[in-house]
């Protein structure tokens, strides 16, 4: 048996062959293309990059170029796709599946990187990789019971099985092994031979021999994760509990997508979606936002240390004569101690030893950089609370529609229900009557602020003026509470509206 079977133990050895794929390629001409007189053809030309649809219902963008520029993919199609880069390689070499598996995982699951270096050095690419061309110890095959190498306990040699390399193991030893290097992580897909100076790379095949069911899906979920996060052209998705991976064209214009669950995202950084920037922008905008140093600044552009204890302080209004935690009073202007200051240096509201120090300029450079301090947060705030107004602008105006959407197909449905509710019944037909005219009401007011009002809010404002925008921060914070208030009474109104319609208005009864 040699060294590129799985593994050596006294089962029959099966032979896997690759099923020739004689399924041919959708193609169609541009003939077959019925397009419009007003829409311009040369979208059409083949340069724009061919139309191609993938056999599973991966969800495909093309990017402004007409050029597909991502793929999403689900588990199933990630599985295939895996499935058919490792068919390519064992059937390519005459190696086995396993083996193949090893190899493209070594090489990221670059097939033809796995190829080339094959064919330059075969040598090289086996001793790296761990599949050994000849085994490091001849195969005990006789009928004697023989010692194992872990445990020291004699099995006869159907109890006893090795990995290419020959060192033979109990199946007991080896099981153990396995199933530790599983529950260890998803290292367990570069697992060698348990023989301490061996190399010899363990295979999925002899892992499924081995293993409770339980560890060969924990194996295999390891192996199809690998598949996504080793290679650089398929990504996860980031959004919460997806599960779905995308699938990037390089040279697109643009990173910005869109999963099968809705969340939008930049593929190359994976923050949110935020074309027309580059990453680095995002990063050094979200730095800042989050960075001490802005804090500091602040203190220094706003504050004075005291001269004592250096504790920085703020004077917002009130005399020149200041009291620290510490005990020590000074002056706001010069920092000098107070005991030096009476009537004759300026009183409580001035100090003539400050005016005479700033003419022949002593607080020239200390206040050109607190100038400046200002002035660089007056501009940060300036961008940042706009950034904030359309972050929070994003959030509730998605909020609000989401439950739009939803109670207006719901209320389409309640008009089928009264249709069908007898004449007869008139204590049902009242609440009924009463419920969604609540209901409606309710639909009408979250819609009317959703739509009309927002439009405030909206409309490009191009005042310069930082506490004018502050003030329409804070208006629109008044208008953010009312529509997040408006969509939860909302949403109320509608699910008491169908609990009481999926009961059959049961509390008519109760009444």
């Amino acid at each position: 048996m040699g060294a590129d079977d799985e593994y050596l133990s006294s089962d029959s050895d099966v032979e896997e062959t690759l099923d020739d794929d004689e399924g041919g390629d959708f193609e169609f001409s541009d003939d077959d293309l019925d397009i419009p007189d007003d829409v311009d053809e040369t979208l059409y030309d083949d340069e724009c990059g061919d139309f191609e649809r993938s056999d599973d219902d991966s969800d495909e963008l093309v990017d402004d170029r007409g050029e597909k520029a991502y793929t999403v993919l689900t588990e199933e199609d990630i599985g295939k796709r895996q499935e058919e880069d490792i068919s390519q390689v064992f059937a390519g070499l005459s190696i086995a599946r396993a083996s193949a598996t090893i190899l493209l995982r070594h090489y990221n699951w670059e097939v033809n990187k796995a190829l080339d270096s094959w064919f330059a050095d075969e040598e090289k690419v086996r001793k790296d990789v761990g599949l050994l061309e000849e085994q490091v110890v001849p195969i005990q095959d006789t009928e004697n019971v023989i010692e194992c190498r872990s445990c020291f306990d004699v099995f006869p040699r159907d109890g006893m099985c090795a990995t290419g390399c020959g060192h033979l193991f109990c199946k007991l030893c080896w099981t153990k092994y396995v199933s530790i290097k599983i529950d260890d992580g998803p290292g367990c897909l570069t697992m060698r031979c348990p023989e301490p100076s061996c190399a010899a790379a363990v295979g999925q095949d002899m892992v499924n021999e081995l293993v409770s069911d339980k560890h060969k899906e924990k194996y295999s979920r390891y192996l199809l994760r690998s598949y996504v996060e080793d290679q650089k052209k398929i990504k996860w998705c980031p959004g919460p509990g997806c599960e779905y991976a995308v699938s990037f064209v390089a040279g697109s214009s643009s990173y910005d997508v869109i999963c099968s669950s809705d969340h939008s995202f930049c593929w190359n950084c994976l923050d949110d979606a935020h074309r027309p920037v580059d990453c680095d922008t995002v990063g050094k905008w979200a730095l800042m936002n989050t960075n001490e140093s802005e804090n500091i600044t602040w203190i220094f552009a706003n504050s004075k240390s005291c001269p004592k204890c250096k504790v920085p302080i703020q004077k917002n209004e009130g005399c020149m004569h200041m009291t620290c935690s510490c005990k020590f009073e000074f002056c706001w202007l010069c920092l000098g101690d107070w005991s030096t200051h009476a009537e004759e240096t300026g009183g409580y509201f001035a100090c003539n030893i400050y005016e005479k120090a700033k003419a022949e300029g002593a607080y020239d450079e200390e206040e050109k950089t607190k100038q400046e301090a200002k002035d660089f947060l007056d501009r940060y705030a300036f961008f940042y609370e706009r950034f904030a107004l359309s972050e929070m602008e994003l959030g509730v105006i998605t909020d609000a529609g989401r439950q739009i959407i939803e109670c207006r197909c719901v209320l389409k449905w309640t008009y089928a229900y009264g249709y069908y509710l007898p004449e007869s019944e008139h204590a049902k037909k009242n609440l009924f009557d009463h419920l969604q005219g609540e209901a409606e009401s309710g639909l009408e007011r979250l819609h009317q602020c959703a739509e009309q009002e927002l439009q405030i809010y909206l409309k490009e404002d191009d005042s310069d003026d930082v506490h004018h925008l502050s003030t329409s921060l804070y208006d629109f914070k008044v208008f953010h509470t009312k529509l997040l208030g408006l969509t939860k009474v909302t949403g109320n109104y509608f699910g008491n509206l169908v609990r009481e319609l999926e009961n059959g208005l049961s509390d008519v009864n109760s009444r």
